[in-house]
């Protein structure tokens, strides 16, 4: 039975020029791949090394890429290594399959939304009146499943994201803060309830996560084993489980690792 790996890309896998946190004398950086191009722009890396574990990753797992990235955004990514059979987009509203939305799943999620939470356009309609303009760069709704904030990190007021979350706690809506965008995810909008879906299509045995945000705790959870590294959400809020390793590193040098720490693993356990 195949070991099946899910792993968080941004911050967890790869890393935009902003977030590599290369502390090292210049000359001691490690190489990097561009992994994305964004409107003829070089947007995110991976270290060389980081892309060969990924390939053998790819050779000796099911390996799924489980991103809060639209399809869209995702689609722009090019990982090195065998093309995933199947990817986990919009934080668990798509599975995709050999780069295709499966509609059966996509029904099931936004039924459930339609159950069991506050619609996305309350949330929209609260984003755009109580965020404030000197700090919001842009409003965004993402694949009509849920909706994220762009803003100037420096200007903005942290108190205004925890009144955020207790509003959005109290109508089936969770909050996350990751880098420059504040996310308004519903609940049941999860990337576990689809990587336990892609698990039982595949036969998987052992289930393998890693990730850095509030929205990757369940994944983590979820799986029978989990990683998280030493930067993001997780890593602030000194967040961890018994089955959950915090591994020190952070920026690019963490993805590296944790790359190694999944590959090891896996041929463990072959």
């Amino acid at each position: 039975m195949p070991a099946l790996v899910a792993s968080d890309l941004d911050r967890t896998l790869i890393y935009s020029a902003a977030a590599l946190a290369l502390t090292m004398p210049d000359a001691r950086a490690p190489r990097l791949l561009c992994v994305e191009v964004h409107e003829s722009r070089p947007l995110s890396y991976m270290t060389e090394t980081a892309a060969q574990l990924l390939t053998d990753l790819g050779d000796a797992a099911v390996f799924v890429p489980t991103t809060t990235r639209t399809r869209k955004q995702f689609l722009r990514i090019n990982l090195p290594g065998p093309a995933p059979t199947y990817a986990i987009c919009a934080n668990g509203g798509h599975i995709l399959v050999d780069g295709v939305s499966d509609p059966d799943w996509h029904a099931q999620v936004t039924a459930r939304l339609a159950e069991q939470c506050a619609p996305l356009a309350e949330v929209q309609e609260h984003l755009l009146r109580a965020a404030d303009p000197v700090w919001v760069r842009k409003h965004r709704v993402a694949d009509d499943l849920f909706a994220y904030l762009v803003v100037e990190r420096e200007l903005l007021d942290e108190d205004w994201v925890k009144e955020l979350a207790v509003w959005a706690e109290n109508r089936g809506w969770t909050v996350s803060l990751q880098g420059r965008k504040i996310y308004a995810v519903p609940k049941p909008l999860t990337k576990s309830a689809a990587m336990r879906e892609v698990a039982r299509r595949t036969g998987a045995d052992l289930t393998l996560a890693a990730g850095d945000s509030l929205l990757d705790a369940d994944l983590l959870l979820a799986a029978d084993q989990g990683w998280r590294p030493g930067h993001g959400e997780l890593a602030d809020s000194d967040w961890t489980a018994p089955a959950i390793r915090a591994l020190p590193e952070r920026g690019v040098l963490a993805g590296e690792r944790i790359l190694r720490e999944l590959l090891r693993t896996v041929r463990g356990v072959a």
